[in-house]
């Protein structure tokens, strides 16, 4: 349906004079034809120039947006008449509008969000109702000015620019950005003055209507001075005003005064929200907390602040949350250390088996505290693969401290804000994790765990691993900041401890500042006992068993732990276990049984088919097949390296998804190999008439690391010199170009593995001889260490007797490696 729109321009002529006599008639565009989405807004006005968010809530009137803004950019917006609420006919909306162009669209939730851009007047002209919205035809309306030469314009232009600025200057009620604004409009472009003045002054709605109907800026400058003339006005009465209760009042009696009435009058309208009380109430709560003095003037300041506001400020609820949570803070609360060492040991003892060093490294700390109470002690670091205890561990020294225990996970945590808090300018800001777990612990001298702090992230919100360094440092965080409360807070008494998989991804900085103290993997007869001791108890508890109807057989735990679980710690082992133990569990429930002895073939039911073959080492000696070990996060691995060579080119293939340091570890070998063929009695023409192929079984998981160098070295070596590699030996260790053998790490993960898996003779680097004491007893007396400088001395251990003919190996002898 399409409808004709007729409208009087204001009832005014639109060829009217300006004072200087001078006839400026409008020139109207060419009938446009163009159909515009049309939008109306009510009781308000859109100039030209103005930039403005709107919201389109229709949703018809949303799609038709979204429908046509690719092709078309442009809509009309127009007023609605006063008492409209929405478009329904021509006679509901004004007869001029503006036309805008979209320059953004977004979405928020249901509700669409155009931001529009007002370039001109139109009027509009005919109306077409579609389903759910309106389209319109309009014609461009162009606004008519004096030529810049008159003077009597000149004068207008410029009496209107000196109002409007004195008016900014006076007026609370206009931005004072304005100024600068307005001192730079021309008067070549006095239209765009007074439509910036109409948007920003404060007129009735009728008023600005009628400024955007005017095209005459002659017209305009004229109807925004008499505006700019009553308001100054009016903002000089309001001034005098002012400045006589000043003289009657001071500042504070007329905030009392004002107080009173305003309590007087909620209190007859049966309204009063109970202020005063809520104020005492904090009052009394910020002098129980005894704040430093620092803290205390700042309560102080934010107190009177509150006193001076509305509850209905919005201001009001944030000092409120504020007050509060400094008033609930253990400024001055602290728990009493019970620092009894054969308690402390005894607690250690009972929560964990073995780890010896790390106990007494524990008790050491301990003592240190005891006796220097006021000393700054290193922030620890337990460093080692999942499920060995480090959480348990923090637990532990809390218990035995008599301190609360707080466990703060950092793992994948992106945003510094969550350890300084944000800003009290943002809506819902709120302290970092710090200062709310010591909130909720009540005390300020707990046992903080940050737990996995290797997992930390960083993106455009910062860096969280940046903020802890003022966290973790002993000589600063005696005044850290929270920036919600912006005030220092005393954390030189809390106990912090860090746990960590990898030392690697932790910054350089932060890991200056902390002990690290590193846990190895368990043997399995360290994880028999722990299984004994404190897995199968706590599974029987939490799974309602008692322990005369499940009795384990050591032959059926020794299976789980070798047959079903390949960890360096516990965690995957209490796992199966409540798997065996939940399975029995539901034949007792059932009535099936009274009580049940767990041996192999129950765990094999429960289970299923033994998952791992235990790693073993190489059945039979071969030429060029090795027994490498290997550290990974997860602990000790043996690595059987193979290399066979074939009639070639000297080309060589490297198989088993190697790293790029592995992969110059093979070619380090190589060459040494080369370079001393006649010492290992090899043909120098094998190596231009053979390719070699180098390959490490478990293709699908990824390796790196120089510490198979030496391992490389000894297969090539074996495999040109066709003597065979001793399969009771594994080997580690890094190799330089002239035969040495360099030190590597994680030697108790590695002589562990080798332990497991049968071998008698391992291989270390000489400078790895100190760490042969902090390896576990069973590892010491279950395999011969031999520590090496050199190559030469690692093939006097490692090599047999040349045979006449290159020897095999089962390849049922190779372990099943998970995929």
């Amino acid at each position: 349906m399409a409808n004709e729109f007729l409208t009087a321009d204001s009832g005014e002529n639109r060829n009217a004079h300006d004072p200087s006599g001078e006839s400026h008639d409008v020139t109207s565009v060419a009938q446009d034809n163009t159909a515009y989405l049309l939008l109306s807004l009510q009781e308000t006005v859109i100039f030209p120039g103005m930039v403005i968010t709107l919201p389109v809530e229709n949703p018809q009137v949303a799609s038709a947006v979204e429908e046509t803004l690719p092709n078309q950019r442009q809509i009309v917006i127009v007023a609605l008449k006063e008492g409209k609420e929405d478009l329904s006919g021509p006679e509901d909306v004004y007869g001029v509008g503006v036309l805008g162009r979209v320059a953004q669209m977004m979405r928020r939730n249901d509700t669409l969000i155009l931001a529009v851009e007002a370039q001109e007047r139109v009027r509009l002209q005919q109306l077409h109702q579609r389903e759910g919205f309106w389209q319109v035809n309009v014609e461009h309306l162009a606004s008519s000015s004096p030529p810049a030469s008159d003077q009597y314009w000149q004068a207008a232009v410029r009496n209107l620019r000196e109002s409007a600025l004195r008016l900014v200057r006076t007026s609370e009620s206009v931005p004072k950005e304005a100024e600068p604004v307005v001192q730079n409009f021309s008067i070549a472009n006095t239209g765009l003055l007074t439509d910036f003045l109409a948007a920003n002054l404060s007129l009735s709605f009728e008023q600005k209507q009628k400024l955007l109907e005017e095209t005459q800026v002659v017209r305009r400058v004229d109807r925004l001075q008499k505006y700019l003339d009553e308001q100054l006005h009016i903002t000089s009465l309001q001034a005098k005003l002012r400045e006589d209760v000043k003289t009657e009042f001071t500042e504070a009696q007329r905030r009392a005064f004002l107080r009173e009435q305003l309590r007087a009058i909620q209190k007859e309208l049966g309204e009063d929200d109970g202020t005063d009380s809520k104020v005492a109430d904090l009052e009394t709560k910020i002098a129980e907390a005894k704040l430093p003095e620092v803290a205390q003037k700042q309560a102080d300041r934010e107190l009177r602040r509150l006193q001076q506001l509305s509850p209905s400020s919005p201001e009001y609820s944030v000092i409120v949350d504020y007050l509060e949570t400094i008033a609930s803070l253990p400024w001055s609360k602290m728990s009493e250390d019970q620092l009894d060492l054969k308690r402390a040991q005894e607690v250690l003892d009972r929560d964990h088996y073995g780890i010896e060093k790390i106990k007494r490294r524990i008790i050491e700390y301990l003592a240190v505290r005891k006796l220097n109470p006021s000393g700054r002690g290193p922030i620890l670091c337990f460093l080692g693969p999942p499920g060995v205890g480090k959480t348990s561990l923090g637990q532990s020294i809390a218990t035995a401290l008599g301190r609360e225990f707080i466990r703060i996970a950092l793992g994948g945590a992106r945003d510094e804000a969550e350890i300084r808090g944000h800003r009290r300018t943002y809506i819902g800001s709120m302290p970092g994790r710090i200062i709310q777990e010591l909130r909720r612990a009540g005390t300020r001298n707990p046992v903080i765990m940050l737990d996995e702090l290797d997992k930390l992230g960083a993106d455009f919100r910062g860096d969280p691993a940046s903020a802890l360094l003022e966290v973790l440092d002993p000589r600063q965080n005696h005044s850290f900041v929270d920036r919600y409360l912006d005030l220092p807070f005393d954390l030189s008494q809390v106990v912090f401890i860090a746990t960590a998989n990898m030392i690697e991804p932790i910054p350089a900085p932060l890991r200056d500042r902390m002990e690290v103290i590193r846990l190895a993997g368990y043997t399995p007869d360290e994880k028999r006992n722990i299984a004994e001791r404190y897995l199968i108890p706590r599974q029987l508890q939490e799974n309602g068993v008692t322990e005369e109807q499940c009795h384990w057989t050591a032959a059926a735990l020794n299976l789980v732990i070798d047959g079903y679980t390949r960890e360096a710690g516990v965690r995957n082992l209490e796992r199966e276990i409540g798997s065996v133990i939940r399975a029995t569990a539901a034949s007792i429930a059932r009535g099936d049984i009274e009580k049940a002895v767990i041996d192999e073939n129950a765990v094999k039911e429960a289970l299923g088919p033994v998952r791992f073959e235990s790693e073993k080492k190489i059945r039979q000696s071969a030429p060029g097949v090795v027994n490498g070990l290997a550290y990974t996060p997860v602990g000790g691995e043996v690595l059987h390296i193979e290399a066979i060579r074939y009639p070639g080119k000297s080309h060589f293939t490297l198989t088993g998804q190697l790293g790029d340091v592995m992969k110059e570890s093979v070619k380090a070998a190589e060459s040494l190999v080369r370079s001393r063929a006649d010492k290992l009695g090899i043909n120098p023409e094998d190596f231009e008439k053979y390719d070699v192929h180098v390959h490490v079984p478990a293709g699908a998981i990824p390796k790196d690391g120089p510490s198979a160098g030496v391992a490389m070295f000894t297969a090539l070596a074996s495999l040109f010199a066709n003597r065979p590699v001793n399969h009771e030996v594994g080997m580690t260790g890094e190799i330089t170009l002239r035969g040495l053998v360099l030190p590597i790490g994680g030697l108790k993960e590695k002589t562990l593995a080798a332990l497991n898996a049968g071998i008698k003779t391992v291989l270390i680097p000489r400078q790895n001889e100190k760490d042969i004491p902090e390896l576990a007893e069973q590892v010491k007396t279950g395999l011969t260490i031999i520590p090496v400088d050199t190559v030469d001395e690692v093939l006097q251990h490692a090599l047999l007797p040349a045979e006449p003919q290159m020897m095999s190996f089962e390849s049922e002898s190779w372990p099943q490696h998970p995929h």
